[in-house]
């Protein structure tokens, strides 16, 4: 059955035609409205300051939170230094990987890797791995915007913390897209909606605030199926206001998609049964 013809919103951007084939194989009515592209910092200052500490011998651990800001960070550091310095220094310190994005691009650069955060791949599970440590000089590299929540956690515990935010999510160039999907949510139009990042649902709500809809946005996802990808999407839904409805049995696309489409009858009615 899956969605059984139900329109069903997703904001993907780099993985949108895929997204929205997985959700009319499942027999959805895909809308995939692109809520963010990931653009370097124009400014990459904290990423020189980070390297010239480095290359100084100044952290004896760095964190790596995603593959595409360590690549960043990679690039954009060898724009002022030698290829393969970033690389040489990373192996004198205790390098911690959230997840196996970042280890894939450390394997590419030989960079030799202590900890792997395990699934579901949180700033939780990066403090489970390193608990315990003696590293008190910790670099942080950052994914689209700060969490306060990991350094102060790593502070508690003695540690000085330099974040290196290296890359940002912004709104896309093309808005209209999520304009019309803030609009047909605030209209009651869709059955579920599907959020893969955290920055999905903070820019969903910027828009609605933009469009002055943020009331109806509200009253509209409260009557529709939300589908979350796992515990940090999860946890900024719930600082909008927003209940997720289920999230899969691991944090993968495909995954969240089809089991949603699974569940998706049952949390329907659910839905409409509590709100009478």
């Amino acid at each position: 059955m899956g969605f059984d013809g139900a329109a069903v919103l997703a904001l993907e951007s780099r993985r949108a035609a895929e997204m929205e084939k997985l959700i009319t194989m499942q027999g959805g009515r895909a809308f995939v409205a692109p809520a963010l592209r990931e653009a370097p910092i124009e400014a990459n200052a904290a990423a020189f300051a980070f390297a010239e500490a480095l290359f100084d011998g100044a952290f004896d651990m760095v964190i790596l939170l995603t593959g595409v800001g360590t690549r960043y960070l990679q690039t954009v550091i060898e724009t002022r230094f030698p290829p393969g310095r970033f690389a040489e220094a990373m192996r004198g310190v205790t390098v911690v990987a959230r997840g196996p994005k970042p280890v894939a691009v450390c394997r590419e650069l030989g960079i030799p890797i202590a900890f792997v955060a395990p699934e579901p791949n949180t700033w939780h599970e990066v403090l489970d791995v390193t608990s315990g440590r003696p590293e008190t000089r910790i670099a942080v590299q950052e994914y689209g915007k700060s969490n306060p929540e990991l350094i102060q956690a790593l502070e508690d515990r003695g540690a000085t913390v330099t974040s290196v935010p290296v890359y940002q999510w912004t709104l896309p160039e093309d808005t209209a897209p999520l304009r019309q999907a803030v609009r047909r949510l605030a209209a009651k139009e869709f059955a579920a909606a599907i959020f893969t990042t955290s920055s999905q649902v903070d820019h969903l709500v910027q828009i609605a605030e933009q469009e002055h809809l943020v009331s109806k946005l509200r009253e509209g996802l409260d009557e529709t199926v939300i589908g979350s990808i796992g515990p940090t999407t999860s946890e900024t839904l719930a600082d909008h206001g927003f209940t997720p409805d289920f999230v899969p049995s691991h944090p993968k696309m495909g995954m969240l998609v089809v089991e949603l489409a699974r569940e998706f009858a049952r949390l329907r009615g659910q839905k409409q049964r509590s709100r009478f």
